[in-house]
Formats: structure tokens, C-alpha cells, sequence
């Protein structure tokens, strides 16, 4: 075996799993959300809104961020349930101030919560004092 021979067979490995890995990257879903009253279950007449993105890789795991405005959040949840329902809290957001709502770091889906995002039946929503159910919503649709 050549010299040349021995170093691209060493370098093969390496470049196929460089490769994996970016494929793996590009396969994140960045879901752009818009919060409002009127998809909240039951509807709710408010002013608050809010925009964000949440993103899920391909290993499941979800970050993003949430924003919003004419509402003192109490808390912020994604939860599981299509349009028109409501769900399980699955994934609990932090208050970052000013409005801001983050997903924790770490946080993953299992598989089923996968396929439900998949099928786009979870979403984010933002609780207040005036509407502890919530105030505002968006589903997270791929």
C-alpha cells in the first residue's frame, strides 16, 4: 500500500463523520412563532402578542426564544396538543426579563413528542394572572 494510500484511508473516517455531523446540523427545524389571543383554547380577547423561534434538531433536542409584549408573563410552557386543544406542559420556558421567555438548555423531546411536533401539534404559550391558562399562543409548525 502507497504512502498516499495510507493517508487517505486514515482521512476517510474522519471525513465521513464530518460529514454525518453536518448533515445532522442541517437537519434542525427553525419554526418561526406569533403569539396571539385568538389561538389560545378558549380564545381570549387581549392586546398582548408575541414572536419568537423555536428550533428542533435532528437528536430532538429544542432551544429558541420567545418575546412578548402587553402581557406581565406569570409563566411560559410548549406543550403537546394540535390546534384547537390543549395539552401537557413538556417543556417549561424561563423568564429572562423584559419580556423574554427562553427554552432551558438541555431540553429534548422524546420520540413521541418528536412525531407530534412533526405532525404540528405542539405549541408555545404565555400565562398571566389575568388568564392562567394562558393569554397567548402559537403552534410550532414545521
Amino acid at each position: 500500500m502507497s504512502i498516499l494510500s495510507k493517508l487517505y484511508s486514515h482521512k476517510l473516517p474522519v471525513l465521513v463523520a464530518t460529514l454525518a455531523l453536518a448533515a445532522g446540523a442541517a437537519h434542525a427545524v427553525d419554526v418561526a412563532v406569533k403569539l396571539s389571543g385568538d389561538a389560545e383554547v378558549p380564545p381570549v380577547s387581549t392586546a398582548a402578542s408575541g414572536t419568537g423561534s423555536i428550533t428542533v434538531a435532528a437528536d430532538k433536542s429544542v432551544s429558541g426564544m420567545v418575546m412578548t409584549n402587553g402581557v406581565a408573563g406569570s409563566m411560559a410552557h410548549i406543550h403537546m396538543a394540535a390546534a384547537g386543544k390543549n395539552g401537557g406542559v413538556i417543556i417549561p420556558l424561563t423568564n429572562q426579563g423584559d419580556g423574554h421567555w427562553g427554552v432551558q438548555d438541555g431540553a429534548k423531546l422524546t420520540d413521541a413528542q418528536y412525531e407530534a411536533f412533526k405532525a404540528g401539534e405542539l405549541y408555545v404559550n404565555v400565562h398571566s394572572a389575568a388568564h392562567p391558562g394562558g393569554e397567548i399562543r402559537a403552534q410550532i409548525k414545521p
